[in-house]
């Protein structure tokens, strides 16, 4: 045994470590971890793809690899079940500190110490729990030289080998000259963006193409008046859109000046008459090199399907509404971590908000001029979800639409996928969905063709996950695959003072809705409302203000006790809420179905004529649901 080692052994045990301890005395959860988290943002961000690839090396030979920060504490784990397991058991979890004072003498613990790369195995190990490990671990360093983590390597003793060392080693360089490149690059980004911002904050459509037609530099709004996505540009061709292409170069090289001209273009969905105006780039022979397009519109109109509300995020983070410290602490983590591509996951209880928070993130960030593509994973039957996430072929099975059906993953391109009740995902498409986050391709039902999709995964469950991974009813490597960036919704009971505001909100917005007077409420009324509960969350809440403005006075007597007016709410909800908890649920189960009324139908339990009368007594508009019509039986 080194001497190094031995040093450390009597530092451990001088610091109160004993052998038959198995876990670290310092776990961090809740805020602290998510501020150990956000302050290791960058770290994480980089060295999550250099993990990844390490461990694919050794996958399926009983290994785990763990990123922890320059303290020790971890920030990552992922790693073969079986040994994951293990570690899980011994709390090598997020965390989790595997410093000396804490846990003892490790391979990740004698790299802080030591800043040196570390290969320990056994009894080199301070803790007998340990002992059948070997654990290969190695420093990432700023560009000053200074320790900012370290990457880890553990497997059993019999699986370990010097050259696992040297992986480790090779991914830790990896990941710092990352984030040097990260450094140096990060002016020169700012300039950039500031560029492309400018280019693209400007109303008129600006393109540059060569004489051919090939198009070399692009603006946003000139994408949108084609009625293409940010990743089409390669699709498009000047000479398949502008009629008589040749003959206005032509034009062009005889020095004539081409501006505001009408013409037709053809765009992705049909033809649109804009404005043209041409300027030629000429070289250093005065050739033609390429030619700059200006477009703009002869007047506005909507045009294209991108801009519709469809596959659009409606709330920002001007409208969540709070004052509570911890709450607001959790609005400023969301908005840093929102130009990620890493998955979220947020829970909470039902009511919280979850969706509310998942497209205020995708309005965030970078992504918000494209898809926002939500997901209910409980109300899709188990036979259609694949069908739904990911699309099929042509006559890939009974009943399937002719020439096939795109799925929301690709209709989400470029964009985000909120997977709503992801905990009701049945486990044989967990393992499907975790290939999409691991290789960033789908394959649609009834191909073999793998498509690569660019989205941003955001997933929500009311359900706590840990427990459904112990009860064997969702898979751990998901978990923590989607785990990456957790978010926590307190209930409404833990930050109660934010209730008034809720209560001015919702009195307002529902008042415009149903064009009522909304209720003065007492200072007394209000302190019911505060004390009680709210098993229910926000959207209890919402229901009782319509409740009280549709009778337009308060619901409760003042002589009521706390738990009285907890019986009367919950009460009052039961019964007003019922019929439009009904018409909502038949909505949601139209969109999902578009509009298939025996489908609908079915899954509801009722017959197709009580469906009809349902949506005539409910006033459903499906109009606003594809394929779907109240008169057409």
């Amino acid at each position: 045994m080194e001497d190094y080692i031995k040093e450390a052994h009597k530092r451990s045990i001088s610091k109160g470590i004993l052998l038959k301890n198995s876990f670290s005395t310092k776990i961090l959860d809740g805020f602290e971890l998510e501020n150990i988290l956000d302050k290791n943002k960058e770290l994480i961000l980089v060295a999550t793809p250099f993990i990844n690839k390490l461990y694919n090396f050794v996958r399926g030979s009983g290994f785990f690899a763990v990123l922890c920060d320059r303290e020790g504490c971890i920030l990552n784990v992922i790693g073969d079940e079986k040994i994951l397991d293990e570690a899980s058991e011994l709390k090598m979890i997020k965390g989790a500190y595997m410093d000396e004072a804490h846990i003892g003498t490790n391979a990740m613990s004698l790299v802080v110490s030591e800043q040196i790369p570390i290969q320990i195995s056994g009894k080199e190990h301070l803790i007998s729990a340990y002992h059948k490990w070997t654990c290969s671990a190695a420093p990432i360093k700023d560009i000053n030289g200074d320790i900012i983590g370290s990457i880890d390597l553990t497997g059993y003793i019999g699986n370990a080998h010097p050259h696992t060392l040297g992986m480790v080693v090779a991914a830790a360089d990896a990941i710092e000259k990352m984030l040097k490149i990260n450094k140096y690059n990060l002016m020169l980004e700012i300039s950039k963006k500031r560029l492309e911002t400018t280019f693209n904050s400007i109303s008129l459509g600006i393109l540059t193409c060569d004489l051919i037609g090939n198009i070399t530099t692009m603006n946003k709004q000139a994408t949108r008046m084609f009625g293409y996505r940010e990743h089409e540009k390669r699709k498009i061709k000047i000479p398949d859109m502008i009629q008589n292409w040749n003959e206005i170069i032509e034009h062009i090289k005889a020095r004539n000046n081409y501006i505001d001209e009408d013409i037709y273009i053809n765009t992705k969905i049909n033809k649109v008459q804009y404005a043209l105006t041409l300027y030629p780039i000429y070289n250093s022979k005065m050739n033609i090199e390429e030619i700059t397009i200006i477009i703009h519109e002869l007047k506005k109109s909507k045009k294209f399907s991108g801009k519709i509300l469809n596959g659009q995020a409606i709330y920002t983070f001007e409208q969540v509404i709070g004052k509570n410290e911890k709450f607001m602490k959790i609005v400023a983590y969301a908005k840093k971590i929102a130009d990620s591509k890493s998955t979220v996951l947020i829970t909470g209880e039902s009511g919280t908000g979850k969706e509310v928070f998942a497209q205020a993130i995708h309005n965030y960030s970078i992504r918000n001029d494209d898809p926002f593509i939500a997901v209910n994973c409980g109300a899709i039957p188990r036979t259609l979800i694949e069908s739904e996430l990911f699309g099929y072929e042509d006559g890939a099975f009974t009943g399937a639409k002719k020439g096939g059906s795109v799925g929301k993953f690709e209709i989400a391109e470029g964009g985000t996928v909120f997977l709503d009740e992801i905990g009701e995902m049945p486990i044989d498409m967990q393992v499907k969905l975790l290939r999409v986050i691991e290789a960033g391709v789908i394959t649609r039902i009834g191909s073999s063709i793998e498509i690569p999709i660019d989205v941003r995964i955001i997933a929500a469950t009311n359900r706590n996950l840990k427990n459904e991974v112990e009860s064997g009813n969702f898979r751990k490597d998901l978990y923590y695959r989607l785990n990456v960036l957790p978010i926590y919704l307190p209930p409404l009971r833990e930050h109660s003072e934010d209730i008034p505001e809720f209560i001015n909100y919702y009195m307002e917005k529902i008042s415009k809705k149903l064009n009522k007077q909304g209720v003065n409420i007492s200072n007394e009324y209000m302190k019911y409302l505060i004390d009680y509960d709210w098993p229910g969350n926000v959207r209890e809440l919402e229901n009782v203000i319509e409740l009280m403005i549709n009778s337009e006075e308060p619901v409760i007597n003042f002589g009521d006790s706390v738990d009285e007016v907890q019986k009367i709410i919950v009460n009052l909800n039961t019964n007003v809420s019922l019929e439009l908890m009904e018409k909502q649920h038949i909505i949601k189960v139209l969109q999902d179905v578009k509009g298939n009324m025996t489908l609908a139908a079915n899954i509801l339990e009722i017959g197709r004529n009580t469906l009809y009368r349902k949506i005539e007594k409910f006033d459903i508009d499906c109009s606003k649901i594809d394929h779907c019509s109240k008169v057409e039986r």
